[in-house]
């Protein structure tokens, strides 16, 4: 098939063209700049390139859209106009292309986050679930998926994703850092969930979304057995022998972090139902088994 990535360049958009490739699909990413040393197999191209001639991408089969600016930031109000705003616009030139394009795309899987179920310590969520605006992150996802309603005639995936491990970028290095220095532990009550995905399973289920044509609308990606933080932490520490001990109070947390500390020491619970309906199977299903594979690389 014949990919477009929209912010291949990021941790998931890397993996995602490395994987395509790996299938022997072809695939074009577009970007902002492109690299100064590009691959020969992965065609790049501008955003410029593309609204001003969206004909360099005829005959694409598929987009993945990925771009957007990092909540991984603090959240002042000029970040906050960025992050929004770098979703929007991204959207919206993805609904421009798709219309420009005389042979549509036979599916768009959009990229979302499992944020738009608000936050909660005892509720479960799949993606009948309704949506929660209840603080900054679930506002950015309920606008963002709004925008996607912009993307017409063809098949909508929303992706909401969890928070994807990998060695080489995301969070999961920062997650780990404390344990490696010895000083892990649980951060605020220890009691919020994470839900989580392996970087593999999540490009696999991108894939997934992709060349299954009865799959559409939201799709959460992320494993079948999300934890509390508390158990993420001690996971961690079996995993690279290191002491689950330091915990680190909440109105720390608030002080270094200000308000991006809403995405530690708040969270959802999120099962990927839609994904196991259909068929997909995880690599990673469990988060031992995700760290064991990911303290090998």
């Amino acid at each position: 098939m014949k990919i477009t990535i929209c912010g291949g360049t990021g941790f998931i958009g890397k993996a995602l063209s490395d994987h395509l490739l790996q299938q022997r699909h072809e695939v074009f990413i577009i970007t902002r700049k492109k690299p100064e040393t590009e691959e020969t197999e992965v065609k790049y191209l501008t955003w410029e390139q593309i609204d001003v001639n969206p004909a360099l991408l005829e005959g694409t089969e598929a987009i993945v859209n990925l771009a957007g600016s990092s909540l991984n930031q603090r959240w002042t109000p000029k970040a906050k106009k960025s992050i929004i705003e770098s979703r929007l616009s991204t959207v919206m030139a993805v609904a421009k292309l798709v219309q420009a394009l005389h042979q549509k795309p036979e599916v768009v899987v959009q990229s979302s986050a499992i944020a738009i179920y608000g936050t909660s310590r005892s509720d479960t969520f799949s993606e009948d679930s309704p949506e929660h605006v209840v603080d900054f992150p679930s506002s950015v996802v309920k606008e963002w998926e709004d925008a996607a309603e912009l993307i017409q005639g063809v098949r909508l995936v929303k992706l909401r994703t969890g928070v994807v491990l990998g060695t080489n970028g995301g969070a999961f290095p920062l997650m780990k850092l404390p344990y490696t220095l010895g000083f892990g532990g649980r951060i605020g009550s220890g009691m919020q969930w994470v839900s989580w995905i392996h970087l593999q399973d999540m490009v696999r289920l991108i894939e997934f979304c992709i060349t299954d044509r009865d799959i559409d609308g939201p799709v959460n990606a992320s494993a079948p057995e999300p934890v509390t933080n508390n158990q993420f932490g001690q996971t961690i520490g079996r995993a690279y022998h290191r002491p689950h001990w330091f915990p680190v109070p909440s109105f720390l947390m608030k002080t270094v972090l200000g308000e991006l500390s809403l995405i530690l020491l708040e969270g959802q619970r999120v099962i990927p139902d839609k994904a196991v309906k259909y068929g997909f199977r995880f690599d990673f299903p469990t988060l031992r088994q995700a760290l064991e594979n990911l303290k090998g690389h």
